[in-house]
């Protein structure tokens, strides 16, 4: 039986608001929590082509490609420099886990020193004719969505996101998600919405615009800015998966929802460290510290409870201490809001 599966245009439906990929954070847990939350798209953080081929069995790398239930079809972000592996690795990976991969997406924005020292990641910005064979090969290769995540250049001197994205276009991307920073700036400064802008108009593919969604107002303000078909918000999920529902409210409605409550943020911060320890065990509690300090940002005690959170070792320790906040917050007389 032939499987359909399903165009671009339907992964990404009129302003999408998507969770893009984070190292070390984007877990399936939390991808599951964002997709009910209303991301139109989740993604895996990215994995290692070179790595899967080596060591396909490799516990690291089956953890970053579970994808969960509640997730799927979901993007399966790729990185590596060599054409013919990465196409071999892509459709392996599609041909054993069929339907449940939506796209593959191919990392060519990551600014992490061990990556692009290898000439990958956002390196690949920089040798635009290997980015284009190995869009060709992996294109070539699958039945399903190729899709490019690059950045606005290498540095301010070397801004090359428009003609890269033509290029990318040209060696058979579907989709093209720009983020509005060049490798040098890392994650600091201002992103450059007017090249996201820029690359929107030079190609005929949907793009993607990220950089600075940090809030359901920033996603609103980057549709109407850049006419991007779809937002990808990363960092302004961090603590924060509501950021899809309110955006989606405020795109298809005009009307803000209400902020989490204090309580909303101590139960969902329990949800995900229940699934996050589902999914790695005791190691998912020492992923999990950051994430309830992020969850507590803003709330009445947050420095102490983070103080506290960083020194527990079992996920029942952790539990038993969101559980006690949750108590003393109850027997304030008017527990504050989130934010």
């Amino acid at each position: 039986m032939t499987t359909t599966h399903p165009t671009i245009h339907e992964l990404l439906p009129p302003r999408a608001v998507v969770l893009g990929p984070m190292a070390g954070i984007t877990e399936a847990p939390f991808r599951a929590i964002c997709k009910r939350m209303g991301a139109a798209l989740t993604y895996t953080e990215m994995v290692s082509a070179k790595g899967l081929h080596f060591n396909p069995d490799s516990r690291i790398s089956q953890r970053l490609l579970t994808l969960s239930a509640e997730e799927t079809p979901a993007v399966v972000q790729l990185f590596g420099a060599e054409p013919e592996l990465m196409a071999e690795q892509a459709q392996r990976l599609v041909a054993e886990r069929g339907p449940d991969i939506a796209a593959i997406d191919i990392n060519m924005g990551c600014p992490v020193s061990k990556v692009v020292g290898k000439g990958e990641g956002s390196a690949l910005m920089r040798t635009p004719e290997i980015a284009a064979r190995i869009v060709e090969a992996v294109s070539s290769a699958l039945d399903i969505p190729v899709t490019v995540k690059f950045r606005k250049g290498w540095s301010e001197p070397e801004v090359n996101a428009v003609e890269f994205a033509q290029a990318m276009e040209s060696a058979g991307a579907a989709a093209l998600a720009i983020h509005g920073r060049t490798r040098s700036q890392f994650y600091r400064g201002k992103a450059d919405w007017d090249i996201v802008a820029a690359v929107k108009e030079s190609v005929g593919v949907p793009v993607i615009g990220s950089g600075d969604a940090l809030s359901a107002d920033d996603v609103v303000a980057m549709f109407e800015h850049t006419g991007v078909d779809a937002v990808m918000v990363a960092r302004g999920a961090q603590g924060n998966p509501w950021i899809f529902s309110q955006a989606r409210a405020l795109l298809d409605t005009g009307v803000a929802l209400a902020a989490p409550t204090v309580f909303e943020r101590i139960d969902m911060a329990r949800e995900h460290a229940a699934g996050l320890f589902d999914f790695a065990g005791e190691f998912g509690v020492v992923r999990m510290r950051k994430h309830v300090g992020w969850y507590m940002v803003g709330v009445p005690g947050a420095t102490h409870m983070r103080q506290r959170v960083n020194q527990v070792e079992s996920y029942r320790e952790l539990d038993e201490l969101l559980l006690e906040y949750r108590d003393y917050l109850m027997r304030r007389p008017s527990p504050a809001a989130s934010e």
